[in-house]
């Protein structure tokens, strides 16, 4: 039987769900005007530091008396500064259905230590049962599981009448999914991530409840330097007017400052999150009629937009070792990747075995129409040389 190669391959083969691909069109001409060489305290770097933030806050649509924040070491570094900031004060409630949401869990009770935590956790796949949260407690969890492809489906489940705070991690989700933003009360993302910037910079966003956190309350734990958002128990400001905690690269600055203006020029939210809706309808359309691949993700209300996480169902394969499941999703990776035709198609290393798509706003539908398939051609190149089963 031929397994002829598809005729068209995408024109930017880039699929990884970080750092995720560049906006279309771009180029280093897009970096032409950065502040290289300048203080990032100058007036020029704390101009366009100041501007990264407003612009930040046009695009997501974030309600009056939020602050946004740049802040050091991405969206771990967030994260991190939001839980060694605040977590304490109120017992603790944390949700993990993927690896990052289990790393959030390791922080807390490993290493902050704290007395009263509870943990709910699904496997990769679903979610946990969002109705046993008591919202007395301060809440950390995930709104897109970037290793499992799973999300929260909205914010109706996050109590109004909260007393404790709902602190997210909304990395994968900023800028291709709408945010209930009155129901968080602190979300951090990474340039990297939706709308592909550079790595190292994380962003910070606070509503007045997590302000008044931070003047309120202070940690029984010392703070390094680069967690410090109060001084005098009041919260520092200049981090949220462009004065960051440590120096930034300019670069990265000044391409954030170009994909923050290409998120505008194609609708701003409602476009980007059009855009990612589009792409990851492509995978669907192709997952219907393809009988090998499925969703990692059980439930079709909380299927990523973002990282579409694929499973194998081919039942030759399912039926066979784990070793040797993986080693078949690789090799249709592999053989993908090795074609110029898509690169970083792998599942993440503590996720199962299968195929991880990016499909935020940077990606343009027709070629991840064009990658489907090359996956079909690769896994029937894959399954010719699959060993028959004892």
């Amino acid at each position: 039987m031929s397994n002829a190669k598809p005729a068209t391959r995408p024109h930017v083969p880039h699929f990884s769900s970080g750092p995720c691909p560049k906006r279309p069109g771009w180029s280093f001409a897009a970096l032409g005007e950065a502040a290289l060489g300048r203080s990032h305290r100058a007036k020029l770097g704390k101009a366009k530091l100041r501007r990264a933030i407003d612009l930040t806050r046009e695009v997501l649509e974030l309600p009056a008396g939020y602050r946004v924040g740049i802040v050091p070491a991405s969206d771990t570094g967030a994260v991190e500064m939001a839980m060694w900031s605040m977590l304490g004060a109120r017992p603790v409630t944390m949700l993990a259905w993927e690896s990052f949401g289990e790393g959030w869990v390791t922080d807390v009770t490993k290493q902050l230590k704290l007395p009263n935590v509870t943990v709910l956790t699904a496997d990769y796949g679903a979610l946990p049962d969002l109705s046993k949260i008591d919202w007395s407690n301060d809440v950390v969890f995930t709104w897109n599981g970037t290793t499992s492809g799973v999300r929260v489906p909205d914010g109706d489940w996050i109590a109004a009448d909260r007393t404790g705070l709902a602190i997210c991690d909304a990395t994968s989700a900023a800028f291709a999914q709408p945010l209930a933003w009155e129901k968080l009360d602190v979300a951090t993302f990474s340039w990297q991530k939706a709308l592909g910037g550079e790595a190292a910079h994380g962003m910070l966003i606070l509503s007045p409840r997590a302000v008044e956190r931070l003047e309120s309350y202070k940690p029984a734990w010392p703070l390094p330097k680069i967690f410090r958002l109060t001084k005098g128990g009041k919260l520092i400001e200049g981090i949220f007017e462009g004065e960051t905690i440590n120096t930034p690269s300019m670069l990265c600055v000044e391409d954030y400052l170009d994909a923050l203006a290409w998120a505008k020029s194609v609708g701003g939210l409602k476009g980007l999150t059009a855009r990612a809706d589009a792409n990851a309808q492509a995978v669907a359309a192709w997952v219907q009629r393809t009988p090998w691949v499925d969703f990692l993700a059980k439930d079709p209300v909380t299927r990523s937009n973002t990282s579409v996480c694929l499973k194998v169902v081919d039942p030759d394969v399912t039926s066979r070792p784990a070793d040797a499941q993986a080693a078949f999703a690789k090799s249709i990776v592999a053989a993908v990747e090795k074609e110029g035709a898509g690169c970083d198609l792998g599942a993440y290393r503590d996720a199962p075995p299968g195929l991880r798509i990016w499909c935020g706003a940077t990606v343009e539908t027709r070629d991840v129409e064009a990658l489907t398939h090359w996956l079909d051609w690769a896994y029937a190149g894959a399954k010719a040389a699959l060993p028959k089963a004892a």
